[in-house]
């Protein structure tokens, strides 16, 4: 019997990959800190899958320059990148380098600390452990599938084995009603509407399909998924409205201003995504 998804929040606020204005982005004291703010309702994550098939929190193919460095102490160069892509490392090469300590240009008052890209399953436990000690509200999980078709077997495992991997981590913690996937390649939403038509779908929708109708982006995916989540930059009201006809929500992202924020909310989204989850509970 697959268990029925819990209730979506009346107003979904998301911690973007646990708060990266704050704290180094897709790792535990990142979920943890969002976790330790009342209100918000929704971890965002990213994955990306190992060359020993394990699923981490990374946003990207390569260790990114931008705040890793190397086991030796030296910082990541970025002409040196793509000899690091994630999925030909292994879980136990990939643990030794740091993504907390260098300074990231982009989000100058982020927290700087000791701290790896973790395993999904030691989030997921961090998090459930967490929410028993403080009886904190159980949180949804909003995990992105990070792949594309040009990645397919180098970059990330194809569209069904990565659902499978995923699901496998899913099933096994318990943790399928609050679960939200995610994913701007169509393909993995496509395998999860195929097999899993119980969990909860969300269609990311970036600056490429910015000057594509709704209907060009729902037809693209071939199905209407749970939530609808644009780059906020490209939403209008009437795409809200079209949605809501059509029983989606509307998740967008990333503002990371008051200003925006109180801009979507008048717009009548049902969920926002950002970078500074304190934004959304003040």
């Amino acid at each position: 019997m697959n268990p029925k998804p819990a209730e979506f929040p009346a107003f979904d606020r998301e911690s973007h990959r646990g708060g990266r204005g704050v704290m180094p982005e897709n790792t535990i004291p990142s979920m943890l800190y969002s976790l330790s703010i009342d209100g918000i309702t929704t971890l965002e994550m990213d994955v990306k899958v190992t060359a020993d098939g394990k699923l981490v929190l990374s946003h990207d193919d390569y260790l990114n320059p931008w705040f890793t460095r190397k086991p030796n102490g030296e910082d990541l160069r970025e002409e040196e990148k793509e000899n690091y892509p994630i999925m030909q490392m292994t879980y136990d090469e990939l643990k030794q380098y740091d993504v907390g300590l260098k300074a990231h240009h982009l989000f100058p008052s982020q927290r700087k600390m000791a701290v790896s890209i973790p395993l999904l399953e030691d989030v997921i436990d961090s998090v459930q452990c967490f929410i028993e000690k403080k009886g904190r509200a159980q949180v949804f999980y909003n995990i992105e599938t990070k792949s594309s078709v040009s990645g397919d077997n180098t970059l990330n495992p194809t569209p069904e084995v990565f659902v499978q991997l995923l699901m496998d981590v899913i099933t096994r913690k318990g943790i399928m009603p609050y679960v939200i996937i995610q994913s701007a390649d169509v393909r993995t939403l496509q395998v999860l509407k195929e097999n899993y038509p119980y969990i909860r779908t969300s269609y990311l929708v970036g600056s490429r399909r910015k000057d594509f109708t709704l209907e060009d982006n729902l037809e693209l995916l071939g199905f209407e998924p749970d939530i609808y989540s644009p780059n906020f930059k490209y939403l209008t009201r009437e795409e809200v409205d079209k949605c809501h006809e059509r029983g989606m929500k509307v998740v967008a992202w990333t503002p990371n201003t008051k200003e925006e924020i109180d801009m979507l909310k008048l717009m009548g989204v049902d969920g926002i995504i950002t970078d500074y989850p304190e934004l959304l509970v003040e």
